[in-house]
């Protein structure tokens, strides 16, 4: 999240060396945990029961944990959405106490705003756009709009495309969800990102959101079907961004990004 000055102040100049990854599905994850040569961990710092999966190792000189929620006990799809998300974002910051957190995976985009399949962003601000409260404040926090770490000498170096996030719970867009997207001037369109930045920021934990573009919501194909037919290419891409960013995040503070 973005840190106030005096938090900027406090922030103790040393290297990153430890990084979470908060990545929804394993068709996400399973590119990264084999480039970073990943193992699963067996004993949890999870509770009992819960379905979530760690991957942890070492990378040049930071250490890496993976973690995603796992399959729906019930049902074996992956634990997608923001419920999922804020649960395993808290656990793993409090487990695992990360320097920061860095959640990747797939997005719709919009071409209006200039998105292409195969895209990877770097979300400026994220907010919500299904939590519609019409009372005055109340309409605020229903959007939860927040500012990712700044990060400008990282975009810089890595030419990456910068855009707002937009999360939801659902797939699809109804009427109500295009209204308030294009009120948070989104790019690109998630089910968790805004989830992970509220605990992220409760926790004052700083997170930066990286966005790959499997749909065109404003396009012409159905969403579902641009989804999965573009799913594996476009994990690659975004296997590739993160590499980069994570090797440019090797032997930088915070500070530095």
């Amino acid at each position: 999240m973005a840190l106030p000055q005096d938090d900027k102040a406090a922030i103790p100049q040393r290297p990153i060396s430890n990084i979470v990854f908060i990545i929804a599905m394993q068709t996400e994850a399973s590119p990264l945990v084999d480039k970073f040569q990943l193992t699963q961990e067996s004993n949890s710092v999870f509770p009992n029961g819960v379905p979530w999966v760690r991957y942890s190792g070492k990378y040049k000189d930071l250490n890496i944990n993976i973690v995603s929620p796992g399959k729906d006990s019930v049902l074996g799809v992956d634990s997608v959405g923001t419920v999922s998300a804020s649960l395993l974002t808290y656990a793993s910051i409090q487990a695992l106490q990360p320097d920061i957190v860095i959640n990747a995976g797939t997005a719709g985009g919009f071409k209006a705003k200039g998105a292409c399949i195969g895209d990877v962003y770097l979300a400026s601000d994220v907010a919500f756009h299904d939590r519609r409260i019409p009372i005055p404040v109340f309409d605020l926090y229903g959007v939860g709009t927040r500012q990712a770490c700044s990060t400008p000498n990282l975009a810089k170096e890595l030419n990456l495309k910068i855009g707002k996030l937009s999360t939801g719970d659902s797939l699809d867009m109804c009427p109500h969800d295009e209204t308030a997207i294009i009120a948070n001037d989104a790019t690109v369109k998630d089910m968790e990102g805004a989830a992970v930045a509220y605990v992220a920021d409760l926790l004052k934990t700083p997170a930066i959101f990286l966005k790959a573009v499997t749909d065109i919501i404003d396009g012409d194909k159905p969403t579902t079907e641009e989804f999965l037919q573009n799913l594996a290419a476009v994990t690659a891409a975004l296997d590739q961004a993160v590499t980069r960013v994570v090797d440019f995040i090797s032997g930088k503070n915070l500070s530095e990004l």
